[in-house]
């Protein structure tokens, strides 16, 4: 869909005046302010005398209407009158115009008094103190106005409705009246005590107004300026937006704009967070005390989504120190990084600890939790990418549960307090290998838990994280401004949605409740149709479905067939044996475990599979031991000698 600028009436072209320099435009606003001074100390007189011209007067005091007006032009100077922003001005920058003309007035009754001669009738000054503030105000109010007039109707701008008209709304909209590209041409609030009325210049409609503005206006987009309002507040509002042909964007959070992620004039896209109406449950501080405060942490897979996510909101907790455990050099280094800028931000100073290393490496791994005395661990180095492991069935085997055995081996034999493992909802009846392997580990922590005096072994299983790598929300916004098509692999997949520091904060927290052996799972909330999620960002983007019954349409959804290992639906649950806990959004799962004897078969089994390079007899196996594994495809294992490549 083509965007309309309504209010382009001559293209392309600069303001008047917006070539000079700011020297040369504040010497044309003194020569209109000693006009204004001018006339104001004329009419004094005339309001005084009821007289147009007093000439008795006149003829002795001529000499004040060049003095008082050059006076006031120097006290604005001095009092800093002509170093504000006309269009930005305020009622407190105003003070130096209205201590400017009270000395001038005060100027006028001395120069009486020292005369000893009555040049005026003392009520003169002032009626030109009240006039002369008129005036000046009035300058200013005129310029500001005929700026905004000029903008709305001189320069190519596309014309947007803010939605809300409260401080972040006002603010929005005076740094758009400056810039290229927007103009505010109404607020939308659903306050009716401010329905009607106009905010910083510009009125303020109800929501049910929005589309005769949009008609009448020609509007290619809303901008929401709602920071401090929650996700489901937010979800409502966008289900009554998604209607109209507009682009949808957002200002940031509160909280962002406090932590100095971003500024508040930076509009963003429509978070899935917005579209999803879930909120947080605000974490309890005393669970994650528990696990964080005053000790020492080891983050494994530190430079992932979730783990560098638990970096940051460990950091906030205040710990020892913390053990970066990560694969990837530039990940590690992005991830030190953001915690030196956190720590500078919030003004403390935590030991941070950058090593490369794999989670198989025994001597590296044991090397790390002795030399820096680790208390608390948090597993989340895994391989997560369904297809991809399906295509490498053997690493994923040997990263995500050998790599998981060797880690939690040493944990306890270590006497690490706590071992915490970041599983996946894929785990459950799984139709992968990457589900499968994470199954495993979540039974082999279970068989350590068992004899484990010393440390406490607890797994929390989650569904996806928006914002991950592979996350479908950043793909579709990439095809959308490309233009299309939207890709997804089935018309019915759903899938669970959690925010990145939502699920980081329950892990923690989740992890403080362990107590040996205890699967945790989270609450999702709602499963998402992925095609639905589609449909509306394209809709928030201003844009139309393009489909049979709309074969005009801007962009269209193209149905690539389930990948390897795909599922149309997932789950967090393997049986109903679940019980709540002191958290609203943590449950306790009573799962069924292997043997010692037949989890010791497997894994000797996966280990020699590993040995031979056999990955069918690695798939087989873990089918063989986890109960449900039901494998979607078949082997596509890329250095399996049964795959032909093409």
């Amino acid at each position: 869909m083509r965007k309309n600028r309504a209010h382009s009436y001559v293209s392309g072209k600069l303001l008047p005046f917006s070539f000079m320099s700011r020297k040369s435009k504040r010497y044309i606003l003194m020569l209109c302010d000693f006009v204004a001074l001018t006339i104001a100390l004329w009419a004094g007189y005339a309001i005084r005398l009821s007289e147009w011209w007093p000439s008795a007067y006149l003829k002795e005091t001529a000499w004040f209407f060049v003095v008082v007006p050059v006076l006031g032009v120097v006290l604005f100077y001095i009092f800093g009158l002509y170093r504000t922003v006309i269009r930005y001005m305020d009622l407190s920058a105003f003070w130096g115009g209205v201590y400017g003309v009270l000395i001038s007035a005060a100027f006028l009754f001395f120069v009486d008094i020292w005369l000893q001669y009555p040049l005026f009738p003392r009520s003169v000054p002032i009626a030109f103190a009240l006039a002369a503030l008129v005036f000046v105000a009035g300058n200013r109010f005129l310029i500001a106005n005929l700026y905004r007039w000029l903008q709305q109707h001189y320069v190519d701008k596309d014309s947007v409705i803010i939605y809300g008209a409260g401080a972040a709304g006002v603010q929005l909209a005076t740094s758009l009246l400056d810039c290229r590209e927007y103009f505010p041409l109404a607020f939308v609030d659903d306050d009716k005590s401010l329905q009607g009325s106009r905010v910083a210049g510009i009125k303020v409609f109800p929501a049910d107004s929005i589309a005769k503005i949009i008609e009448m206006g020609g509007v290619t987009d809303i901008l929401l300026a709602i920071p401090s309002a929650s996700h489901a507040i937010k979800k409502k509002i966008l289900d009554r937006l998604e209607v109209f042909p507009v682009h949808v964007k957002t200002l940031p959070s509160v909280d962002e704009i406090v932590a100095g992620k971003v500024d508040l004039n930076q509009l963003r896209e429509v978070e899935l967070e917005d579209l999803l109406g879930r909120d947080s449950v605000p974490p309890i501080k005393e669970l994650v005390d528990i696990s964080v405060k005053g000790k020492v942490i080891m983050i494994t897979g530190a430079g992932g989504s979730i783990g560098s996510e638990l970096c940051r909101q460990v950091v906030y907790a205040k710990p020892k120190s913390i053990v970066l455990y990560e694969l990837s050099e530039f990940a590690v280094y992005q991830i030190e990084k953001s915690l030196e800028q956190l720590m500078i931000q919030l003004q403390i100073q935590i030991p941070v600890y950058a090593l490369l290393g794999n989670v198989g490496d025994k001597s590296r791994v044991a090397e790390a939790i002795q030399r820096f005395g680790v208390q608390t661990i948090y597993h989340a180095a895994a391989y997560k990418h369904v297809p991809i492991v399906e295509q490498n069935v053997l690493e994923g085997i040997n990263n995500n549960v050998f790599g998981t055995l060797t880690v939690a081996l040493l944990a306890r034999k270590h006497n690490v307090e706590r071992f915490v493992l970041v599983s996946t909802d894929k785990a459950v009846r799984p139709t992968n290998v990457m589900g499968a392997t994470k199954r495993l580990a979540e039974l082999v922590l279970q068989d350590l838990a068992v004899e484990s005096k010393n440390t406490a072994f607890s797994m929390v299983r989650f569904g996806n994280v928006l914002g991950s790598s592979g996350s479908v929300v950043p793909l579709f916004r990439r095809q959308i401004s490309e233009g299309g098509p939207l890709t997804v692999t089935h018309p019915d997949i759903t899938r669970f949605f959690m925010t990145i520091p939502e699920a980081a904060s329950l892990v923690i927290q989740a992890g403080s409740m362990g107590q040996g052996g205890d699967v945790f799972v989270l609450d999702m909330g709602t499963p998402v149709k992925i095609s639905d999620l589609a449909e509306r960002m394209i809709r928030l983007s201003g844009l139309e479905l393009k489909d049979e019954a709309h074969p005009e349409g801007d962009i269209e959804i193209h149905y690539t067939g389930l990948r390897p290992g795909e599922k149309l639906y997932e789950e967090l649950l393997i049986g109903e044996d679940v019980v709540a806990t002191s958290h609203p959004k943590i449950m306790r799962a009573h799962e069924e475990m292997l043997t010692a004897t037949q989890l010791r078969f497997v894994l000797e089994r996966l280990k020699n599979a590993i040995e031979t390079g056999d990955s069918r007899e690695g798939r087989d196996a873990l089918q063989e031991s986890i109960k449900g594994f039901l494998p979607s495809s078949c082997l596509v294992d890329l250095l399996s000698e049964e795959v032909v490549l093409h």
